[in-house]
């Protein structure tokens, strides 16, 4: 073959993987929206604010978008496990009319030699194809930690790769947001850490923000719950993370079906209805939860409050 055959041979093979590479990257688009609206998120203001200030220029007002403000799309947020860094990127793919990437390290890790550095080219291709664009990297230190901690030669090559295409967001990269998320930054390598000018520190929820907590999660489900009653909830959860309280909330909301699991009497009203009572109730009849006649009629317990007699 000649020379210059096989030169057209090799940019075509070229050409063919780095489509497939990209096919391959099709899954991390986000097509559906999370649907997460800023309001979702509690407390948090001020990165809220921040995320949409980026979000609006990237998306309307690219042009705008001059030497002293490139630099500045990179962002990463820091901060406890739990306290909601990639709910704010779920409100971000929700609110913002842009391209949304949501990739994490296994997406972008493969077995074979130089692929890694590929697929990481090829996901930059594709988030400047298709400006305005985010790329959002959850878990980012284990894609880029440290290169002194790191013994494996292709986890080192992703991490300068990934440093030059974050160099790269130049002129040619006006529209496009790199947004990563750690718990761990002092785990990230410095090369990588210094990409993100703009770092937010999302802190455990304030107490205003853990009373929105429960609001959210409790959502429509029916409870006795008054105004003073989250607001003792709230004071008692200090130093819980949002999906502490997420967690509370969800064993909450199996707390009635333990009780009529539980229960061996049933009221029933004159609709038909059945209300688990307690056996010395005298209004009571002798049902379990397997045996009522119909159990669509059902009624359990409300969610309420246990009071304690002081805060642990």
């Amino acid at each position: 073959m000649p020379v210059g055959d096989e030169e057209v041979g090799k940019k075509e093979e070229s050409k063919d993987r780095n489509s497939e590479l990209k096919k391959a990257l099709s899954t991390i688009v986000v097509t559906e929206k999370p649907n997460v609206k800023w309001e979702d998120v509690a407390g948090l203001e001020k990165a809220k604010s921040i995320l949409t200030e980026v979000i609006t220029l990237l998306a309307k007002f690219s042009q705008l978008s001059v030497d002293e403000m490139r630099y500045r799309t990179a962002t990463l947020l820091y901060g406890p496990p739990g306290t909601g860094k990639s709910f704010l990127a779920k409100a971000c793919a929700t609110e913002s009319q842009v391209t949304f990437f949501s990739v994490s390290s296994s997406d972008l890790i493969s077995k074979w030699l130089g692929e890694s550095e590929r697929l990481l080219r090829s996901l930059f291709e594709m988030a400047r194809a298709s400006r305005p664009a985010v790329i959002f990297i959850d878990e980012i230190d284990s894609l880029c930690g440290s290169r002194e901690l790191c013994g494996n030669e292709s986890l080192r090559r992703v991490l300068v790769e990934f440093g030059v295409q974050m160099q790269g967001i130049d002129k040619s990269s006006t529209g496009l947001l790199v947004l990563a998320a750690t718990n761990e930054p002092w785990e990230l390598d410095c090369f990588i850490r210094k990409r993100f000018e703009r770092r937010i520190y999302i802190p455990l929820p304030e107490e205003s923000a853990r009373k929105k907590i429960f609001k959210l999660h409790l959502g429509n489900t029916p409870s006795s719950l008054t105004e003073e009653d989250l607001e003792i909830l709230a004071e008692y959860t200090e130093g819980y993370s949002g999906s502490d309280i997420s967690s509370l909330v969800k064993d909450a909301l199996m707390e009635p079906i333990r009780k009529c699991r539980a229960a061996k009497n049933f009221i029933v009203t004159e609709e038909g209805y059945y209300i688990p009572t307690t056996p010395s109730d005298p209004n009571g009849e002798p049902f379990t939860l397997t045996t009522l006649p119909d159990p669509k009629k059902l009624i359990p317990p409300l969610i309420s409050l246990v009071k304690l007699n002081s805060k642990p």
